[in-house]
């Protein structure tokens, strides 16, 4: 079956869709429902259902009527191609703009779409070529390799149990600015019951 064309128009929405779906297994391994990604990407869940089906036409994703929804390879490839793009720009404002971690990501959302590769490729030079953004989460390289290390939502273990902090949620603004307030960052040594209120849910630990 050959694959059907996609509009230009509609790229940075399909883009977007598909970096929503790999996001939400990059951290755990069951795949996004229907549900799941509307309540993902703030939309009604009829407009993701035409939007799956038209992903599914494209060959980007499979979907079986009220089954869940995976990527397919060529559509990994993009997904993996989007998130290098945000990630890097979201380091690129931290570390050149002096953007908080709290700040990045809707700024991000839109200059994703809008930088050249040539572009990219020239941040991605500057930074020295980075590995993990400021919330820790991987950058695919330009072949779209990922090196994510092991790591435990801090909600999973024992509340004494300590370990450095390897990934934070950047979903929710307000749990950042807690961290950063109580000193935690990356590669901070801590324990779940150390974190401030709420933030063991957002908090990725590896364990030693």
């Amino acid at each position: 079956m050959r694959s059907t064309p996609i509009a230009r128009s509609a790229s940075s929405t399909i883009e977007d869709y598909l970096k929503a779906i790999y996001g939400h297994t990059e951290w755990q391994p069951t795949p996004i429902t229907g549900s799941q990604l509307a309540a993902r990407l703030g939309l009604v869940p009829s407009s993701v259902t035409e939007m799956v089906k038209k992903l599914v036409s494209h060959e980007l994703v499979r979907h079986a009527p009220y089954g869940a929804i995976t990527l397919t390879d060529a559509g990994l490839a993009e997904a993996l191609r989007m998130v290098r793009r945000h990630r890097l720009v979201e380091t690129w404002l931290v570390e050149v703009f002096g953007y908080d971690w709290d700040e990045v990501h809707d700024e991000a959302e839109v200059l994703e779409h809008a930088l050249s590769d040539r572009l990219l490729a020239a941040i991605d030079t500057q930074l020295g070529h980075p590995t993990r953004d400021p919330h820790g989460d991987p950058i695919p390289d330009a072949t779209g390799a990922v090196y994510r290390p092991e790591a435990t939502l801090a909600s999973e273990l024992a509340p004494d149990a300590p370990g450095r902090v390897v990934r934070i949620s950047d979903r929710d603004p307000e749990v950042l600015r807690r961290l950063q307030d109580a000193g935690i960052g990356l590669d901070a040594r801590v324990t779940a019951a150390g974190l401030p209120e709420g933030a063991a849910a957002s908090v990725w630990l590896a364990t030693e």
